[in-house]
């Protein structure tokens, strides 16, 4: 039924049908959207063709002063981290200080003081001594010891005494450096 029929039906005055009615009903339906709808949803918006309204200026602003006030704590914030670095720095080379002075008098006064710079490792300086520099074996560390003298692989070590295998590992490995420290 086209645009006519309905115009026809209505003219002779015969009252429509349900079915009439729903295709009069979709044809308006289809009508408003190729008219009205389609066309609006058609333009894109494009943000910089509108003007701003002065809500949304006051918040651009609004954020501005927010970011700047943000800007000024940070600063703030920088400068107070660098007076307590600058202050802690001066306190540990004021310790520094003390300690080389206690140092110095240690060694007038006739006491076996180890000559190290601030460069040189405590290990370093542990081999210029006369005597190696020997630290008490740990008792916990000492049945590994035992244990690895007597041919047992780590894994095998950690199973037995139940204790992670890379902690025995790390003991053992400590302990040989630590024994090839003192052979230098």
């Amino acid at each position: 039924m086209d645009g006519w029929g309905i115009t026809r039906l209505l003219a002779e005055g015969k009252p429509p049908d349900s079915f009439q009615w729903t295709l009069i009903g979709v044809m308006a339906v289809a009508t408003l959207y190729v008219a009205v709808i389609r066309p609006f949803l058609k333009k894109k918006k494009d943000p910089l063709s509108r003007t701003p309204s002065s809500a949304r200026l006051a918040q651009e602003r609004s954020v501005e002063r927010q970011m700047q006030n943000l800007l000024v704590e940070l600063s703030d914030m920088a400068r107070q981290i660098s007076a307590q670095l600058d202050t802690r720095t001066a306190k540990l080379e004021l310790l520094i200080r003390e300690a080389d002075e206690k140092i110095a008098a240690l060694r007038a006064a006739g006491g076996i003081v180890p000559r190290q710079s601030h460069d040189e490792s405590p290990a370093e300086t542990a081999s210029t001594l006369s005597m190696p520099l020997e630290a008490p074996i740990d008792p916990r560390h000492a049945e590994i010891y035992a244990l690895a003298d007597q041919g047992r692989r780590p894994i095998e070590i950690a199973q037995q005494l139940g204790r992670p295998s890379g902690e025995v590992e790390l003991i053992l490995a400590l302990r040989a450096e630590t024994a090839s420290t003192h052979t230098t």
